[in-house]
């Protein structure tokens, strides 16, 4: 499931970015009770890196009993155009469905087609 500019492992994401001004590589994990990140001058490094703070991560919240996965509620707010946001409730009520249940179809069908 990682998109472009990804990272994977354990189950964890992370980004990858490029600093010009520093020359190196960094990133992010994503999904996390925390901040994790990460830097190299190579991608290997930078792999080794994210996998080593990965580690000391789950074994830093394994020692305090933490939950390391943030919870995600399954609720946002989103912004739309208004015309947009008309279209989607005209199309969702006729088929006979919730503005809710449509756009999480929409996101559903985005997913999984990337």
């Amino acid at each position: 499931m990682t998109g472009k500019n990804m990272l994977e492992y354990k189950g964890y994401y992370g980004t990858v970015e490029y600093s010009a001004k520093d020359n190196i590589l960094f990133g992010k994990v994503s999904g996390i009770n925390g901040l994790i990140s990460y830097e190299g001058d190579s991608i290997q490094s930078l792999k080794t890196d994210f996998e080593e703070a990965i580690d000391d991560y789950l074994e830093m919240c394994k020692e305090k009993g933490v939950e390391p996965e943030k919870k995600y509620k399954g609720t946002f707010n989103v912004r739309i155009a208004p015309e947009l946001h008309r279209s989607l409730a005209v199309f969702a009520a006729s088929h006979s469905m919730t503005l809710n249940a449509a756009v999480e179809n929409a996101v559903r069908e985005f997913i999984q087609h990337q």
